[in-house]
């Protein structure tokens, strides 16, 4: 059995966040929550996301698995208008019913078989800033302007983002007065892709507070909430080590 409701701007954020590395993701519809873990295909970045029952207005399920097709369903959700609700049933027939609106929808879900989830690492990371989407999503969007690779760097009072060009660079501080908090013994430096960072910064973008862990050439944690809380996204990324072709 799986019947939910949720309102569209809930399905929207989960749809675009797990978009951000794949197009085809496994749903672990569980009594208490949802859960889903993805990897993009070259392995560099990962999703792991937990959105709590209390989350959707209602979530009447037995433990289940179910594929989707993720542009196919951010397709339809680009349909909602304010306040719509998607309604969503599995039948008898293996296939999922959504309602949204005056539209309802009929999608033959994927073999949950073939989407494997991946495991999440356990990282030791000793240095940690929390600051607001918005500081870390305009930090990036002025780095990309320059390069495609940036530096994170943090100290006990500074954190930092960098990228030399060719002939330009950029750089973005902010201090321990201007972010949430920061934690960090010893000074880091690790560098990243822009062309993976960009996209889920702009899902965070209105969030207020992001946590950053990262250590020297070790992979970045992103982690956040949504839905006042009742969702929580984990997002890794693989560093680039410097002199890696």
């Amino acid at each position: 059995m799986l019947n939910i409701t949720a309102r569209s701007d809930l399905m929207r954020t989960i749809i675009d966040t797990l978009n951000v590395v794949v197009e085809e993701a496994r749903f672990d519809f569980n009594e208490d929550a949802l859960n889903i873990r993805v990897v993009d295909p070259s392995h560099v970045a990962m999703i792991q996301m937990n959105v709590d029952a209390a989350a959707f207005e209602r979530y009447e399920v037995e433990n289940s698995s179910l594929g989707f097709d993720l542009p196919k369903m951010k397709d339809l959700l680009s349909l909602a208008t304010s306040g719509d609700m998607v309604e969503m049933d599995y039948d008898k027939n293996g296939q999922v019913n959504i309602n949204l609106g005056k539209i309802d929808r009929v999608i033959r879900p994927l073999d949950p078989a073939n989407l494997s989830p991946p495991n999440v690492p356990d990282l030791p990371l000793n240095a940690m800033v929390d600051l607001k989407g918005n500081d870390l999503s305009q930090a990036l969007r002025a780095a990309r302007q320059v390069g495609d690779l940036v530096n994170l760097s943090l100290e006990d009072n500074l954190f930092t983002v960098h990228v030399s060009g060719d002939t330009d660079s950029v750089n973005v501080s902010y201090n321990s007065d201007e972010v949430n908090s920061i934690e960090c013994a010893s000074p880091v430096r690790s560098q990243f892709s822009l062309t993976y960072l960009l996209p889920i910064a702009r899902i965070m973008a209105s969030v207020d507070s992001v946590r950053l862990r990262f250590d020297e050439n070790k992979p970045l944690k992103i982690e956040f909430e949504f839905a006042d809380g009742a969702g929580s996204v984990t997002y890794f990324l693989a560093p680039r080590v410097e002199g890696d072709l």
